[in-house]
């Protein structure tokens, strides 16, 4: 089975290929579906010096139908799916009826039986979604993969809050997702995750310090229930009453010997957890600490429903271990795929649209330097007519992306009406830039096409045709005619009007125009990322870790020369907890600090 490989194309048909995807092939699955919201969603587009740009297209509408298909699916999954599935879609027809909500479910439990197909014993799937759709998904979700293999229904806060009260709603402001998260079997791949400590929980519970400066908690070696030799005598005292040692005797005196036990003045035993050895504290199944990407975070790419890097993180830390394969069957701009990849994890990613395929193959090539293999697109005329005809929308962004155009809305209004794409270029050395305006046509084609494209490029410098079938003699004179675009840069004259058609793309025929000089508008750059940012040190990827002994530096003069030790993090301020030597706590910006001895 290959794997970092794209898939574009219908997630189903792409599942059921058992060439790309045999049975028990996979570690770990993330899915973020649409939760059927009924919102337009759009990529937006930037300048390549960051500005965001007016451009914008739609990617995907979040709305599901009871189409055709739907009743199709229904049939299939009533009539050759398995018994249970079958009785529940069944039963939830009968009750909901031919609406949205259905269409959304049957076309989900087709695909979620094929994901249960693909996981390895050992693996699991998340199923992101918000309270919309949770409670029919956890019910479909229990059939597939059993009651007794739901592991957490995983509650992130994707929002600090809502003002929802200000319009006159009358809820609570809606601020979650849940994450449904089922393993296959029951012995799943699993790694437990830590959250850093709070200030206020070092605050209060690592108060105690050493004589090297060292932050510690104690804790008592007691056990609620025996096991084993657990009433022996420790040290002259015995376990207090209803209580039992915890620890043989063999590993008492072990930790007696590293220093690690503190006695009481009655001779009770506690063991020493050092600040700067603990983990955190173990994630649990509401998730506070991951934040939503702001509108100023370098990894935000400008597609609506992008999620934190650090979420996927997260989960793929869990559920995966280095090597495993990680498969995001709706992998929108490729949150999953980026994080699996920088986690040492191989992965596998599928999308509907050519949009979102292709900013995943930017986004890596952005983060990583590496050309991700696609699967799925046109390679021949055979292909590309088949793509036309399925799917018009698909085809015109395929086309403008193999000439290197930014798509334009299917909406055509105002000074764009007629226009599928655009390429900006540098006309002078003054810094003027003028457009390549570009049509795509899957249809039969007349010499009227070249005419329409000579009236909607008139202010532009350049007019570029691409279609599926060849061009006529006339239309190829009609080209001719309008003559020709002078670049004052480059002191060279280019065709006006040029007609490519989709055979000559796919040989590597390109737009006869001036080079290009980072004027382009482009789906946003994304930040490059190092593989060895995938550790997970004891409080993140910090500057300090808990327990760190630090000495202040000459950037800060009132803490110039002072020691102490790191004893907690605020994310918010990004600044650090440090107890100084002189017995204050006080946070500290990072670059206030050197490490100390």
């Amino acid at each position: 089975m290959k794997t970092n490989v794209l898939y574009f194309g219908d997630n189903l048909e792409i599942l059921r290929n058992k060439e790309y995807f045999p049975d028990g092939c996979i570690d770990l699955i993330y899915l973020d579906p649409p939760f059927n919201s009924k919102k337009d969603y759009n990529i937006l587009f930037k300048e390549n010096g960051g500005v965001e740009s007016e451009a914008q297209i739609k990617a995907f509408t979040d709305t599901w139908h009871w189409t055709q298909i739907a009743e199709n699916t229904y049939h299939e999954i009533v009539t050759k799916g398995p018994l249970k599935i079958g009785k529940l879609i069944g039963a939830l027809h009968d009750t909901i009826g031919n609406n949205d909500v259905m269409a959304y479910l049957v076309m989900m439990t087709i695909r979620l039986v094929e994901l249960h197909r693909v996981l390895k014993p050992t693996g699991s799937l998340y199923l992101h979604c918000d309270p919309t759709a949770s409670h029919y998904l956890k019910l479909v979700l229990d059939q597939i993969f059993s009651p007794a293999n739901f592991r957490n229904e995983i509650v992130w806060r994707r929002t600090t809050s809502h003002g929802d009260w200000k319009q006159g709603a009358k809820h609570f402001g809606r601020v979650h997702d849940h994450l449904l998260f089922y393993s296959k079997a029951s012995n799943p791949t699993w790694n437990p995750q830590f959250i850093p400590f709070s200030s206020e929980q070092i605050t209060q519970q690592y108060y105690k310090v050493d004589e090297n400066g060292r932050s510690y908690r104690l804790v008592t070696p007691t056990a609620k229930k025996p096991g084993g030799d657990t009433s022996y005598e420790w040290r002259g005292v015995r376990p207090p009453k209803g209580r039992y040692w915890a620890y043989t005797r063999e590993k008492m005196e072990e930790m007696d010997k590293k220093g690690l036990l503190y006695y009481s003045s009655t001779g009770q035993p506690y063991i020493r957890y050092y600040l700067n050895e603990r983990p955190g504290v173990a994630a649990q199944s509401i998730w506070t600490d991951v934040p939503p990407i702001s509108p100023t975070a370098k990894e935000r790419l400008g597609y609506q429903t992008q999620k934190p890097l650090a979420l996927l993180e997260r989960i793929i830390r869990a559920s995966s271990n280095e090597g495993d394969v990680v498969l995001d069957p709706f992998c929108g701009c490729g949150t999953a795929v980026v994080a699996a990849q920088k986690l040492n994890r191989r992965w596998l990613g599928i999308d509907i649209t050519h949009l979102a395929i292709n900013l995943v193959k930017n986004r890596l090539r952005d983060s990583f330097g590496i050309e991700a293999e696609e699967d799925g697109q046109p390679k021949d005329i055979g292909g590309a007519k088949a793509l036309a005809q399925k799917d018009r929308y698909n085809f015109q962004w395929w086309a403008t992306d193999k000439i290197g155009a930014r798509p334009v809305s299917e909406k055509k209004k105002g000074a764009d009406q007629g226009i599928d794409g655009i390429i900006t270029f540098q006309h002078d050395r003054k810094g003027t830039y003028k457009r390549v305006v570009v049509q795509v046509k899957s249809g039969h084609v007349s010499v009227n096409a070249v005419r329409e494209l000579r009236t909607v490029a008139g202010e532009e410098a350049i007019g570029v045709l691409i279609t599926l079938e060849p061009p006529t003699e006339p239309m190829k004179v009609e080209a001719i005619a309008a003559g020709s675009y002078h670049s004052e840069l480059y002191d060279k004259d280019y065709p006006k009007i040029q007609i490519l058609t989709i055979e000559e793309l796919l040989q590597g025929k390109i737009v006869d125009m001036p080079p290009q000089t980072q004027t382009s508008v482009t789906f946003a750059k994304a930040p490059k990322i190092s593989k060895k940012e995938g550790e997970q040190p004891a409080m993140g990827r910090l500057k300090f870790n808990m327990g760190d002994r630090v000495i202040g530096n000459d950037r800060k003069a009132s803490f110039r020369d002072r020691k102490g030790t790191v004893i907690g993090y605020e994310p918010r301020t990004h600044e650090y907890l440090v107890r100084f030597d002189d017995g204050r706590n006080e946070y500290v910006n990072p670059s206030w600090l050197n490490r100390g001895v």
